[in-house]
């Protein structure tokens, strides 16, 4: 397999530190208010790439952390009047129901911030004593100028770096590129002892601390959004390779962009989506669907007009996977045929162009392509007349593509509220246009789906059997 790496800019082979394992960390959110659909690709594509590393065969250790306290945790405390930890609390459980509706699976370690103080503590303290950091005033900050390799990441040298900079005014950082590993409290924050008094960490140190302690100093691969590389990944590798001497991470993996109807997201443009509002019109699988239909480099549209045409084209998968289950149901031919065992050849073909896909710096573009080639197939070659060996390798083939994307793997009694709604309004529709054969598909389509329909005056009322 080939992962594009930012630190060398170039797609390199896959070569795990210890052959059959994988060490991952991807940054998590900051739990302060419901994740966002920005938030939403890297969770979706980093948890596709453990998935199809898993599908190969691969052991692999997945940590995803919790920013549990933060400048905007503590803000929003203030405003809904409780404690930080209370807030982190409340996101957190409200991050799983976000992530568990875009079939992103759980960590292995989903460590937080407040649980590894000590460690944080100790690391900052290493960094002192091997004189890569300086206290001034209880603030601890870490001197980028002491690190040979600042910048490496950006491919820019420090000049670079501080005149493209937008660098926070600070009279106490020696050099403007230096960044805080230590604050020291202020009123109404938390706060742990340490050597340079009470405080808390800053960003950056958390992730090096975490990934230290979870995968060890030297990681396979760092993944996160494109905007974490710099500074958030740049500061991460210099604190924790100047503190080990060794190789933070081999491969750096990172998402591009998403802009809301050709506009880069922003509050005040009013473009603003958390993933909770959008689950309010659509399956959160088609949000999935859709990430999974651009390769995870370029930039991609979020629009209405995008989610619907994912919607579409996840219901022909759906629509081909139900056609060939109930066919399957209803044959009677048990062997495979002589004219079948000459397709084998090719319903592989398939599999063997979303795994080329896969391995090209996971291509899930071209992966769902194969796809929907594999459903194309299937259509045109499973009929009444096929034998069950032969529709039933179709189906497994069909099932195993899709499991490593984890999509169209839903059962018929998940269809959703909002949508059996919009089928009943529809269908609705169609009897005040006299178009009694599409309200009566509508009424079977949804039987199928073991909803059942009571026509009453007071309107349509339904309930799932």
């Amino acid at each position: 397999m080939k992962l594009y790496n930012t630190l060398t800019r170039t797609k390199e082979e896959f070569i795990p530190l210890e052959e059959g394992k994988v060490k991952m960390y991807v940054c998590g959110p900051t739990v302060y208010n419901y994740i966002h659909i920005g938030n939403a690709r890297p969770f979706i594509m980093f948890d596709t790439l453990r998935r199809y590393l898993q599908y190969k065969g691969y052991d692999v250790t997945f940590v995803q952390n919790f920013t549990d306290v933060d400048d905007k945790i503590i803000k929003r405390g203030h405003e809904e009047g409780i404690s930080p930890e209370e807030v982190a609390n409340k996101y957190i459980d409200e991050y799983f129901v976000d992530a568990d509706g875009l079939g992103i699976k759980r960590a292995d370690v989903h460590p937080r911030v407040t649980d590894n103080i000590q460690q944080i503590i100790d690391f900052v303290k290493d960094l002192e004593d091997k004189g890569y950091a300086y206290e001034v005033n209880g603030d601890v900050y870490f001197d980028t100028k002491k690190f040979e390799g600042y910048g490496k990441l950006s491919k820019q040298n420090q000049d670079e770096l501080e005149a493209g900079a937008r660098i926070e005014v600070n009279g106490q950082k020696r050099h403007p590129m230096d960044f805080v590993l230590w604050k020291s409290k202020k009123e109404g924050e938390p706060g742990w002892n340490s050597p340079w008094g009470e405080g808390r960490p800053g960003w950056h140190i958390e992730c090096s601390v975490m990934s230290n302690r979870y995968l060890g100093e030297t990681i396979d691969i760092h993944a996160g959004g494109q905007d974490l590389a710099f500074p958030h990944h740049e500061n991460e590798i210099a604190q924790s390779e100047a503190r080990s001497g060794k190789t933070f991470s081999n491969y750096w993996v990172h998402n591009g962009y998403i802009n809301i109807n050709n506009e880069k997201m922003s509050k005040s443009k009013g473009n603003f989506f958390t993933v909770r509002d959008i689950s309010k019109q659509y399956d959160l699988e088609i949000v999935r669907f859709f990430m999974l239909s651009a390769h995870y480099r370029n930039p991609v549209n979020f629009s209405d007009e995008m989610l619907n045409q994912a919607k579409a084209g996840l219901e022909r998968l759906y629509n081909a996977k139900e056609k060939l289950e109930f066919t399957i149901s209803n044959l009677s031919e048990s062997s495979i045929k002589d004219e079948e065992k000459e397709l084998i050849g090719e319903l592989e073909s398939y599999k063997t162009k979303f795994i080329n896909a896969m391995e090209d710096d996971l291509n899930t573009a071209d992966a769902v392509s194969s796809i929907f080639e594999l459903s194309k197939f299937i259509n045109t070659n499973v009929n009444e007349t096929s034998s069950v060996e032969f529709a039933k390798m179709c189906l497994d083939k069909f099932n195993e593509l899709t499991g490593v994307l984890n999509i169209v793997n839903k059962k018929n009694d998940d269809i959703l509220d909002k949508d059996i709604e919009e089928l009943i309004q529809k269908r609705a529709d169609a009897k005040k246009n006299k178009d009694f054969k599409l309200a009566d598909d509508i009424r079977q389509e949804l039987l199928d789906k073991g909803i059942v329909l009571e026509d009453t005056r007071q309107g349509t009322k339904w309930k799932r059997a």
